[in-house]
This record gives structure tokens, sequence and C-alpha cells, in this order.
């Protein structure tokens, strides 16, 4: 059965304010649209504004400026859209794993599991393994030699960390990541290509979340470093080296060369290509499907690529594109007549 919480319980827990029945029995959250009663909604934006007429919900979370729009019970906050994220917390129907070992799960040598650390089915640990407090790993993951895994982290059925990997507090990693595959290295010799032997690892620091199918390649001779916050969508592949600064978030399928270091609060949106071997300040925004090609040292917003339209369109401009360099050097010539 759903957790039931009181309007006046949320509000209390929130720090917010509230008009309306305080006794209000809340047992789930929904969008306003599908909301059914005994749900609680929120509205964060404006366009959204019409369904406070229309919605089911027990009761919504608003804006002070939008509270005479909904008639009926009311969370008050200047941030709904952050006060529901907090409340997803309260509503997370996900049974944590409980502490103890499956019989199933094999164990290396010398490792050290807290006690109140959960290992689930089929769990493999190398030697040298450090668990720490409340740490649950689900079905089948497998954890290399040497890891640490810090206090409250979760990882998901079927994840991998390869050898020497550190991972700090309440992470979050998700199925099917790889955490410290090797990293892309290869010289030519005269015998083809000769693969240079990843010697680092991979560093996460606290309150990290990796998605589900990414990969995270361990560094040549530094550890690859992903920094306190940061958060990795599904199907994102960082490769060896790179640095990733706190609170930074990216978005799905997008890819990092190697050596890049990448700054603080930046965000990368799907499908952003990073090249290798240059810096990307703090602050920084790329829009989706950008290539980004040269280091960056200013912050703020940067795009590329170019919108979508027809197919027949599409290609007329595709033309005039191929013909920019020659319309440019008759412009230049014009210009050097002209003067």
């Amino acid at each position: 059965m759903a957790q039931a919480y009181s309007l006046a319980e949320l509000a209390a827990w929130l720090g917010a304010d509230f008009e309306g029945d305080g006794e209000c029995s809340l047992t789930g959250l929904a969008t306003l649209q599908n909301a059914q009663p005994g749900q609680l909604s929120f509205i964060a934006n404006p366009k959204y504004r019409k369904y406070l007429s229309e919605t089911r919900a027990s009761a919504v979370i608003v804006k002070p400026d939008m509270a005479s729009d909904f008639e009926g019970n009311k969370l008050l906050t200047d941030s709904p859209y952050e006060a529901y994220a907090r409340l997803t917390e309260r509503f997370d129907d996900r049974r944590p794993g409980l502490p103890g070992q499956h019989p199933t799960a094999v164990i290396g040598e010398d490792c050290e599991i807290d006690d109140t650390a959960s290992i689930g089915p089929h769990v493999v640990l190398g030697n040298n393994v450090r668990v720490g407090p409340g740490v649950e790993l689900s079905a089948g993951v497998v954890v290399g030699d040497g890891c640490s895994i810090g206090e409250g982290t979760r990882i998901a059925p079927r994840a991998v960390l390869y050898h020497n990997i550190r991972v700090g507090r309440h992470c979050v990693i998700h199925s099917g990541a790889v955490i410290g595959a090797d990293g892309f290295g290869f010289a030519p010799s005269g015998e083809g290509w000769l693969k240079i032997h990843q010697l680092g690892g991979v560093y996460l620091g606290d309150g990290v979340e990796v998605g589900a199918g990414t990969t995270i390649d361990r560094g040549a001779l530094d550890d690859t470093w992903i920094d306190d916050g940061v958060k990795i969508d599904n199907q994102v592949q960082i490769a060896h080296n790179v640095r990733i600064g706190k609170n930074t978030a990216i978005a799905g399928q997008a890819g990092i060369a190697g050596s890049t270091t990448v700054g603080e609060n930046c965000t990368f949106a799907g499908g952003v290509g990073v090249v290798g071997h240059i810096d990307i300040t703090d602050g920084v925004h790329v829009t989706g499907m950008t290539m980004v090609t040269h280091s960056i040292d200013e912050p703020g917003s940067y795009s590329a690529g170019t919108p979508f339209s027809t197919t027949r369109e599409w290609r007329r401009n595709a033309v005039r594109f191929r013909q920019l360099n020659e319309l440019a050097l008759r412009l230049k010539k014009l210009d050097q007549q002209t003067e």
C-alpha cells in the first residue's frame, strides 16, 4: 500500500506554506492532466496554467502569484519544480535491499564489507574490495579487485566496475554501466596497432549518478576523474583521462573524447560531441547535437549544426553551403575592386 502524507506534513518537510485542508491525505504525485483524487501535482511552467481549472488533483504545488488560479488545496513555494523533485523521495516505491550477503554472491579475498551493506544475488566481488555502510549492490553486479564503494551508494543490476575504481558516497550507478574499461589507446607500429595498456583508474566523487549503458573509461596513466555531484545520463561515453567538474550534467548519447577537461556547473544536451585534449571552463551550456571542436574559455551557451527542414529545402541549403567559400572569395574580390 502506498505511503500517505498529509498536506501539512509535506509542507513542514519542505519548509513551505500551504492553503486548504492540512489533513488532506496524499498518496502519490502526478501531472495536472492525469492526476486523480488523492494525488499531488505541481505547475512549474505557465503554459500549463489552463489545466489548473481542470485537474482532479487533491492538491497542487504552485507559486504564490498563481495561487488564485487554483481553488483547491495547495503548497506554496517560489520553486514548484524543486519542491516536486524533493517530494519524489517521499513517494519513491523502490524497495531497498536488505543488509547482508545473498548465498549466491561470490566474495574475493581480503574484502571489507560493512554489516549494513546489501550484497544481492550473483554479485561478484574481486579481492581487496571495500564496501561502505548502506551500500546496495543489486543482482549480477561485478566489482573488480581493489575497488572501494562509499557509504550509501547504490549500484543497479548487471553494472560492472573494473579493477581499482573509487566510488564516493551516495552515488547511483544504473544497470549496464561499465566503469573502468580500457581507454581507446593504441600506437602505430610496423606490425599494426600496439596496445597501450591503461594503467590509471576511475574516480567518482560523492553524489555522482551514472546512467544505464554509460561507459567511463579508465585513465592511461592518471585517473579519469568525475567530481562531486556530476549527473550523467544513459548511453554516454566518457573517454580516458577526461576530468569533469562538480555539478555538471550530461544528457544521453553525448560523447567526450580523451584528456578533455570540463568545468563545474556545465550542461551538455543530448548528442553533444566533444573532441579530445581541450578545456571547457565553468558555466558552459552546450545545446543538443553540437560538436565542440576547440576549447571554450568564456561561460555561456554554445550551439552548432543546422535545424531540420523538409528534405527538398535541406538539399537546396546544402548546395548553398558548399558554395559559401566561392561566394566569400567573390565578395572579397569585389571589395578589392571597389576600393
